[in-house]
C-alpha cells in the first residue's frame, strides 16, 4: 500500500516530463531541419552567377520535396495527432524547394483524398501515410550517396560537402530521438536510417578529404549531389 501511494503521484509528473522533453527535442530538431533545408543555398548561388546547371542533378530537390509534403500529411490531427512540430518544419521546406513543382502537389493530394476516404481510424491513416513518408525519407537521405562512388574513383570530396552531410547527419539523429520519446516507428526507421547513411558520408569524407586536390590543381570532377531536407520528422 505504501509503494502505491507512493508510485500514484509520480504517473502525472514522469507523463508531463516526457511531453516536455518531445516538445523540446521536437523545437531542438525544427530548427536543425531548417538548417538542413538551407545547405543547398550556395549551390543555387553557383547556378545563379554561371547561369548553368552543369551536372547538378534534381532528384534530391525532388524527393525533398515530396517528403516535406508527405510529412506534412502524416503529422494533421486527423492522421497522426500530436505532432505539431512535425508539420512546422516540413511547412517551411516545403515553401523553399515546391516551385514549379505542380505534379507533386496533384500527386499527395491524391493521396491525401484516399487517406480521408478509404481509412476511418487515426492507426490506419498513420499506417499508410506513414509507410509513404519513409520511402521519401529514406530517398532524402541516401541521396548524397550516390556521389560515394566518384569520389572513391577520383579521391576528391570536393562535391560532398561537409556541412550538408553534417546536418543530414544531426538530422536523423535529433528526430530519431523525437520518435523514442513518445514511441512513432514510421519517424523513428526513417530518420534512423537517415543518421546512419549521415555517418557513412561524414566517414567517407573524413577518409577522402586529404587526398582531395587543393583548388587550382587539375582533377576529374565528379556529378555532384546535393540535398535540401527534412523531417522530421
Amino acid at each position: 500500500m505504501k509503494q502505491s501511494l507512493l508510485s500514484l503521484p509520480l504517473a502525472p509528473f514522469i507523463m508531463v516530463s516526457a511531453e516536455a522533453a518531445r516538445n523540446i527535442v521536437g523545437i531542438i530538431g525544427n530548427v536543425i531541419s531548417f538548417g538542413l533545408f538551407l545547405s543547398p543555398c550556395p549551390t543555387f548561388w553557383r547556378i545563379i552567377k554561371r547561369k548553368s546547371v552543369e551536372e547538378f542533378q534534381p532528384y534530391a530537390y525532388i524527393a525533398t520535396c515530396m517528403n516535406c509534403m508527405f510529412w506534412i500529411l502524416y503529422g494533421l490531427p486527423v492522421v497522426h495527432p500530436d505532432s505539431t512540430l512535425v508539420i512546422t518544419i516540413n511547412a517551411i521546406g516545403l515553401k523553399k524547394v515546391a516551385i514549379g513543382l505542380s505534379g507533386e502537389v496533384v500527386f499527395v493530394a491524391v493521396v491525401a483524398i484516399i487517406t480521408m476516404v478509404a481509412f476511418h481510424t487515426h492507426n490506419s491513416r498513420s499506417f499508410f501515410v506513414g509507410v509513404i513518408c519513409d520511402v521519401f525519407n529514406i530517398i532524402m537521405y541516401a541521396s548524397p550517396l550516390t556521389i560515394v562512388k566518384k569520389v572513391i574513383t577520383t579521391g576528391s570530396v570536393e562535391y560532398m560537402p561537409f556541412y550538408l552531410s553534417l546536418a543530414g547527419f544531426t538530422n536523423g539523429c535529433i528526430w530519431t530521438a523525437y520518435a523514442l520519446i513518445k514511441l512513432d516507428y514510421f519517424i523513428l526507421i526513417s530518420n534512423g536510417l537517415g543518421s546512419l547513411f549521415g555517418l557513412v558520408q561524414l566517414i567517407i569524407y573524413g577518409i577522402y578529404y586529404r587526398s582531395t586536390p587543393k583548388k587550382g590543381q587539375d582533377i576529374v570532377k565528379p556529378t555532384e549531389v546535393q540535398l535540401s531536407a527534412a523531417s522530421t520528422a
